[in-house]
């Protein structure tokens, strides 16, 4: 199998379980928000299933919203609006600070949704890309954290290894 079938297949797979796992008990009516929604895989899947009010935002098309999310209220988005904010694979991109700024979107008890390298596993996961059994990061991952040490203002839910290389996390807005 060619490095670029592999990592079809892998990114198809992962898609899939993280849908099964961090969807399983989110009304179809709850707002969403996608932070770095890329190629738009998630909000396609969530709009065709039932989910009404998505939004998915990135820095580029094919975004509902493009912009960054440093800047949203410029970009028209309103405090405490969300029921949910999912970030696959961005939060090592970023920095600290994005989380007070999901605080700040999310209403009280709403969910937030994380999947990111685990921080000492981040070589593992350059050569797994380089190899092609994992996708090309974008940029580098310069805020990598281990998501038991994510601020206070967020309760966790679950917390689990994904894999040799991952950690999802769900928390609720406290």
């Amino acid at each position: 199998m060619s490095p670029l079938l592999k990592t079809i297949v892998l990114s198809k797979l992962a898609r899939r379980k993280k849908i099964q796992y961090f969807f399983k008990d989110i009304p179809k009516t709850a707002k969403i928000l996608e932070i770095g929604c890329g190629s738009g895989w998630l909000g396609k899947h969530l709009k065709k299933n039932g989910w009404k009010y998505y939004i998915g935002l990135d820095t580029m098309p094919p975004a509902d919203i493009i912009g960054n999310i440093f800047k949203w209220k410029k970009l028209g988005i309103k405090k405490n609006s969300f029921d949910v904010i999912v970030a696959f694979e961005i939060v090592e991109h970023t920095s600290f600070n994005v989380f007070k700024i999901f605080r700040d979107i999310l209403k009280k008890r709403g969910k937030l949704m994380l999947s990111s390298p685990i921080p000492h596993l981040d070589n593992v996961c350059l050569w797994f890309e380089r190899i092609g059994l994992n996708q090309p990061r974008t940029s580098e991952h310069n805020s990598l954290i281990y998501f038991t040490d994510i601020p206070d203002y967020f309760e966790p839910i679950e917390i689990k290894r994904m894999g040799a290389i991952t950690q999802w996390g769900l928390f609720y807005k406290k």
